[in-house]
């Protein structure tokens, strides 16, 4: 690539000059190429690994020098031979002889330094590029990533680090390079190359080490080993996603977005930071922070300036005290009327004033850059006024209720901190909500703290325009809610009517068109009757959309994964807090079962409902560490008993007898009685437990963990559930069809990962041929269905793993073609691992019979196969089903054709393609002689049944014949068609059966294990690279 011309001052060190001409010089650096740098080459090879000489400068580089200057101008870099040569034949063709009509040589320095400097601006605007984009040295990195590890331009770099790679006892000093997709390590030391290449998808642990499925790999010596895992987390995260659903894919789509080019590192930390940013002040999911600054914010609750941080998104002012619990406030810029700046002083420097329609007013201060600050407020209220927004206020009624002195604390806590989502939220409020939340705000409160007011006020018709479509409609989901409506709270009078049945209908429908991924999944009806209870219709399905999609992310998909990662989290806890019951719980298999119910429905389906609900306020307020705390507390209540517990029936019962016995003394509800105390025993009731007190308590002994560290066992725990699904649809996958094939389990588990990995890289970079892998790439499908491969990506599997696959591609793409579409049973141009493994075992497994029927099948053509039933007679229909297949003349002649394309290269060659002659000449013969036999049969036929249509019809059929083909880009076809000349399989297979050179390749034993081998060592990432096997690393030299 051309570069901005920098000095050099010394030409000749550590580098070969290969062109010269009176201007321009074209160098190759020593230790690179063919190998033959001697000692000094393999030192310079290893110089450049270890200190990053080879990221700042390519192996071939071009300088610029006048005939009497000293001093040389560094024009062009390359990483290959064919790039820096195009540039230097461009210099030779387009500047020597301009050159030499200057007279001064500082006016072709001049002159040389424009005309590069012109090339690259050129560049940059044709192909949108800003100059700061990337610097060299990145891009040198990406050159060096790419001609490394043989990626193409589709897999993104996002950082690379230097590091020792630990093999053995012996640590190898190179670089790491981190993509989109890949994790990759490269190291030369002294002649020796070392790489490393594995898919983040094949992660399974990531613990400042990486584990994959098939090894573990230990990196060293990082400069800044914090940033780097963090790096490594996020894109593992975004691999896990993609493994879960084809949003993932999506995601990546966006990254591009954020960057003209490549994806950095400070792109993926700014969806980091959105992601925190979201998840701190509940905000909808497609908000992304614009940024942040340092500030004081003046609270009138205890006239103090508060030190913390301001965040700035599209639809949003944010704030977050320094001291954790001191204070927060979220301010939607809908609510904004006024933003100005007040009087700056030395007690109060750069303040900002921020009026609400409310009539509340903020005062920000200590602001650095106030004025950008403002401005960008500015802009996004431009853009917000335009929108239409209702928003419902807290309000509530005192009444004759035990909740009145409750609810007036609440109202008390509204006057002096503020109403509505604008309101300043404190340790205060904190200690109101584990007081309990009035019954009659309640749904006001939960909307409030879980976010859902923001999207139910920016949404507005949106719940009765998904009630309108989904009306009437019918699918698996409606069918599972059907089924379960007169489950949910049965006991509670509101759903003992149709009317409150209807209402949950169609909030639970709605949702299921909304997120069709999830659809419905058991624990939602339980859940959404509570929400019912205490929030209008239209609240409980906003309240609903932020449980699934934001609180209790991947909680209700089909495969409940969310669940599943949190219960290794709180295994994890129960290890850290609990370390005496850890091991008994672990050992009688309790805390997987009684944590799915817990988590599932926040405890509704296992307490009184009264006391539940309590703990659903909490949730609301602080999120999913409440659920853990209270997980905690349950089991330390009952450590002795649990200890004691003989098997899992005894431990859950102790379980179930507790959380029967936890009371809301305070509830003016009627008791409700809940399907867990419906299955307990008889046996003496538990002493009520307070449920203020048991929230309490957990917060007391448990209100350590904090959610950034949940954040992190979550990611954590995420590889662990995802990989186990992963693998458990393998071995569902191989299972179903062993019986089917002669390969063994381990040979089909390796297919197996082969055609996933070839699935997901075509997803990664993009389909061809107009086929988009991620709109077919559905987890929630049965499991042989997840994953389906095109012709495209059929045609890399096809030249690996399959014997018959020609040397040559251009032989090679037609039969992969005819291969395909008999393999896709069902016409969709796709075909699963099925069908992929059935044409697959014929050919290494199958006997010569069954691989001459299958290439003779390959050949016959809808549309084109004449049916020899036909021409036989209808009396004998029936003699053999063979009979029905039958090869006309283009098709035969493009089965010859295939006959020697497979044969090219065989050490037999010679002999096999005399052996294919002699089995043509015989067909051929055969063919013609069938032809004068149906000719002559057809045509007295026709003279029996209708003597004048003979006479007309048979001059049409003679012209007719012929037998030319023609290849348009497809499969040959013929223009036109001789109807009359065809063989059968059985002469086809009796003409092979008297040339022995055909039987014995036919009936060659194929090394099966060596196939899988190699596909491994070269369909790494989709092109051919030297290391010796796809997840260990290479040494060569």
């Amino acid at each position: 690539m051309w570069v901005h011309p920098e000095e050099v001052l010394q030409a000749g060190a550590l580098w070969i000059t290969e062109r010269a001409n009176p201007y321009f010089i074209l160098q190759k650096r020593k230790g690179h190429g063919d190998g033959r740098g001697g000692l000094a080459g393999l030192l310079v090879g290893t110089l450049d690994v270890v200190l990053d000489s080879s990221a700042r400068v390519a192996p071939y580089r071009i300088l610029y020098q006048t005939p009497d200057s000293v001093i040389y101008w560094i024009i062009a870099h390359g990483c290959s031979r064919k790039e820096i040569t195009e540039h230097w034949e461009w210099l030779e063709q387009n500047l020597l002889q301009t050159l030499s009509i200057f007279e001064n040589e500082n006016d072709i320095t001049t002159f040389v330094k424009g005309k590069v400097q012109g090339i690259i601006a050129e560049y940059n605007k044709n192909h949108d590029v800003k100059e700061d984009d990337d610097t060299d040295k990145f891009k040198e990195a990406i050159c060096a990533f790419r001609k490394l590890f043989g990626m193409p331009e589709e897999e993104k770099l996002v950082n690379y680090y230097s590091c020792s790679y630990w093999k053995g006892r012996v640590p190898r000093q190179g670089w790491l390079y981190l993509s989109i997709n890949h994790i990759c390590f490269y190291s030369y030391l002294l002649g020796k190359e070392a790489k490393l290449v594995n898919r983040w998808a094949d992660i399974t642990q990531l613990e400042k080490s990486a584990t994959t499925r098939v090894a573990e790999h230990v990196f060293s010596v990082f400069l800044n080993i914090n940033e780097t895992f963090k790096l490594m987390e996020q894109l593992a995260n975004i691999a896990m996603r993609q493994l879960l659903d084809n949003k993932g894919f999506e995601q990546d789509r966006s990254l591009p977005k954020l960057k003209r080019k490549t994806p950095k590192k400070v792109d993926l930390d700014a969806r980091a930071k959105s992601e925190r940013y979201r998840a701190l002040f509940r905000l909808p999911k497609d908000e992304k922070l614009d940024g942040h600054t340092g500030c004081t914010l003046w609270t009138p609750f205890n006239k103090m300036h508060i030190l913390g941080q301001m965040f700035v998104s599209t639809n949003y002012i944010c704030f977050t005290s320094k001291e954790e619990t001191l204070c927060s406030l979220i301010i939607p810029l809908r609510e904004v009327t006024i933003v100005e700046k007040a009087d700056s002083s030395n007690f109060l420097p750069s303040p900002l004033s921020i009026s609400t329609k409310n009539r509340m007013t903020f005062l920000f201060a200590n602001l650095k850059d106030r004025d950008f600050l403002v401005q960008r407020i500015s802009d996004f209220l431009q853009q917000t006024t335009s929108k239409i927004y209702f928003e419902r206020e807290i309000t509530g009624s005192v009444n004759s209720s035990d909740d009145e002195v409750r609810e007036q604390a609440w109202k008390n806590h509204f006057t002096e901190y503020g109403q509505g989502v604008c309101m300043y939220r404190t340790e205060k409020t904190k200690d109101l909500v584990l007081k309990g939340i009035p019954e009659n705000m309640r749904g006001e409160l939960w909307l409030l703290f879980s976010g859902a007011i923001n999207e139910m006020a920016t949404h507005p018709g949106y719940y009765e325009d998904l009630v309108e479509k989904s009306m009437g409609k019918y699918n698996l989901a409606t069918e599972e809610i059907e089924r379960d409506l007169h489950r949910s709270l049965p006991e509670h009078p509101a759903f003992q009517n149709e009317m409150g049945i209807a209402a949950l209908r169609r909030v639970l429908t709605a949702y299921a068109f909304r997120n069709p991924n999830i659809g419905y999944c058991q624990a939602m009806n339980i859940v959404t009757s509570v929400l019912l209870l205490y929030a209008k219709e239209e609240e409980a399905f906003w309240l609903l959309v932020a449980l699934c999609e934001r609180m209790l992310p991947d909680y209700y998909n089909t495969r409940v994964v969310g669940a599943l990662v949190d219960q290794g989290v709180f295994e994890e806890l129960a290890r850290e807090y609990v370390p005496e019951l850890y091991d008994c719980m672990q050992d009688l298999g309790v805390i997987s079962t009684i944590s799915l119910s817990w988590f599932l429905t926040l405890f509704l389906s296992v307490m009184p409902f009264e006391s539940a609900v309590v703990v659903v306020d909490c949730f609301f307020y602080e999120g999913i560490k409440v659920i853990f705390q209270l997980a905690l507390s349950v089991l330390h209540a009952n450590i002795h008993q649990l200890l004691g517990a003989k098997d899992d029936g005894e431990a859950m019962t102790v379980l179930g007898r507790y959380l029967d016995s936890v009371t809301n003394k305070d509830s003016t509800l009627p008791p409700i009685p809940h399907l867990h105390s419906l299955l307990t025993d008889d046996g003496d009731p538990h002493p009520e437990v307070d449920i203020f007190k048991l929230v309490r308590s957990s917060y007391e002994k448990f209100g350590s963990i904090r959610a950034d560290v949940i954040e992190q066992m979550r990611f954590k725990q995420r590889l662990r559930v995802i990989q186990t699904i992963e693998d458990t649809t393998k071995r569902n996958v191989v299972r179903t069809i062993v019986t089917e094939t002669a390969f063994s389990i381990d040979e089909l588990e390796e297919l197996y990962v082969l055609f996933k990995a070839e699935h997901l890289t075509s997803c990664y970079w993009g389909g061809t041929g107009g086929s988009n892998p991620t709109e077919r790439h559905d987890p929630s499908l049965p499991y042989l269905e997840q994953y389906r491969i095109d012709l495209e990506q059929f045609k890399g599997l096809f030249s690996l793993l399959f014997p018959w696959a020609p040397v040559n591609e251009a032989h090679a793409d037609p039969l992969a073609l005819r291969f395909f579409r008999l393999l896709d049973h069902n016409g969709d141009s796709l075909i699963n691992f099925r069908e992929f493994i059935s044409g697959l075992s014929v050919l290494c497994h199958g006997d010569l019979t069954e691989k001459l029927k299958l290439l003779y099948k390959m050949h016959l053509m809808p549309g084109k196969c004449v049916c020899a039933v036909h021409r036989a007679g209808k009396k004998s229909i029936g003699k053999s089903i063979l009979l029905l297949y039958t090869v006309i003349t283009d098709q035969f002649i493009e089965l010859c054709k295939t006959l020697y394309n497979m044969f090219s290269e065989d050490a037999q060659e010679q002999e096999l393609y005399h052996a294919t002659a002699t089995v043509t000449s015989l067909l051929l013969e055969m063919g013609e002689v069938g032809k004068l036999f149906c000719h002559s049969k057809d045509q007295e036929e026709q003279d029996q049944d209708d003597p004048e249509e003979s006479k007309t019809s048979g001059p049409a059929r003679d012209g007719d014949t012929g037998t030319s083909s023609s290849i348009d880009g497809g499969l040959p076809h013929s223009t036109s068609i001789d109807k009359d000349w065809a063989i059968t399989f059985e002469q086809f297979l009796a003409s092979v059966l008297t040339e022995q050179a055909l039987v014995l390749y036919f009936e060659k034993p194929v090394e099966v294990a060596a196939r899988i081998t190699n596909a491994k060592n070269v369909r790494k990432v989709g092109c051919s690279l030297l290391s010796a096997s796809d997840y260990e690393i290479s040494l060569s030299g």
